[in-house]
């Protein structure tokens, strides 16, 4: 069920990267308990302008994808901050900060 959760977290893109949000290493936890749904979310930045976007946007698909969970509670958090290390195989090809296997 988790792999549910973060393929559907997955689809929300940052808006400045395009880069899904587990991909850029921002969903920290995202469990099915016996109470429902938890997540944790970090930002890239404590002033980030779209804080408030992502974290609708986080709710809406998990309400939207699983309608059957009695709770959804997504939390932000800081601890551990969010680095460069955080970010997937896939993000890294996408920043340009790897590059492609050779074939």
């Amino acid at each position: 069920m988790q792999d549910d959760l973060l393929c559907a977290l997955n689809e929300i893109e940052d808006p400045e990267l395009g880069i899904g949000i587990v991909d850029l290493g921002l969903i920290y936890r995202a469990d099915w308990t016996e109470t429902g749904i938890e997540v944790d979310v970090t930002m890239t930045t404590s002033s980030c302008p779209f804080r408030a976007a992502l974290l609708d946007e986080v709710n809406k698909i998990l309400q939207q994808r699983f309608h059957e969970a009695s709770s959804i509670r997504v939390k932000v958090v800081w601890d551990p901050p969010w680095g460069l290390d955080r970010l997937s195989e896939n993000a890294r090809l996408a920043l340009g900060l790897t590059r492609p296997p050779r074939a």
